[in-house]
């Protein structure tokens, strides 16, 4: 039997830091997504244990300034794309700009230098992530997908899916559809 699930990303790593962060006893403040304020001093053996104990789920604590606001943009643009509150037609590099108080200049120049790619290819990766999502966990058309991820036509949101994934969303929908049918009960 197979099970086909939907994920909440956020609300996984969140009941994942809370529990590690109890666990170590620290007082802490989540003050954003991937970021928590600890609330008092804590020994470098403590700090060790916790990042220690983070590491199997994939999550790291970073340190390095620059990375720091590289993960910031990530979880900006992740926010975005991903949290349908968010009102996704807004010009990326005025997002950006507000919600981190930089110039988006300076954002783009610092994502560029530390991820080796631009913060518009980030973005064209993760619309194509949550339309493969959107594809697999919803009832949605393409065309309705396409105008939730602001794309300016369903032809222009299955030329960046093919360029990202190799295949066309039609395809990729036709794969899941067969999936869901050979699965074994």
């Amino acid at each position: 039997m197979k099970l086909f699930l939907k994920f909440d990303f956020t609300k996984i790593c969140n009941v994942l830091l809370e529990e590690k962060l109890n666990a170590c006893n620290f007082k802490y403040q989540q003050t954003a997504f991937g970021e928590i304020e600890l609330l008092e001093q804590v020994s470098k053996q403590q700090f060790e244990e916790f990042n220690n104990s983070i590491k199997d789920y994939g999550i790291y604590v970073i340190e390095d300034a620059k990375k720091i606001m590289v993960q910031k943009i990530k979880d900006v643009i992740i926010d975005m794309v991903f949290n349908d509150e968010n009102d996704i037609s807004v010009k990326t590099s005025v997002f950006l700009a507000e919600k981190l108080n930089q110039n988006y200049s300076y954002l783009s120049n610092l994502f560029s230098e530390v991820t080796f790619t631009s913060i518009e290819n980030y973005i064209i990766l993760q619309k194509i992530e949550y339309t493969k999502t959107l594809l697999t966990n919803e009832e949605l058309s393409l065309t309705e997908i396409a105008y939730k991820l602001n794309y300016s036509s369903v032809a222009h949101l299955s030329k960046q899916f093919k360029n990202t994934t190799g295949i066309t969303p039609s395809a990729f929908q036709r794969i899941i559809i067969k999936r869901k049918e050979n699965r074994i009960d």
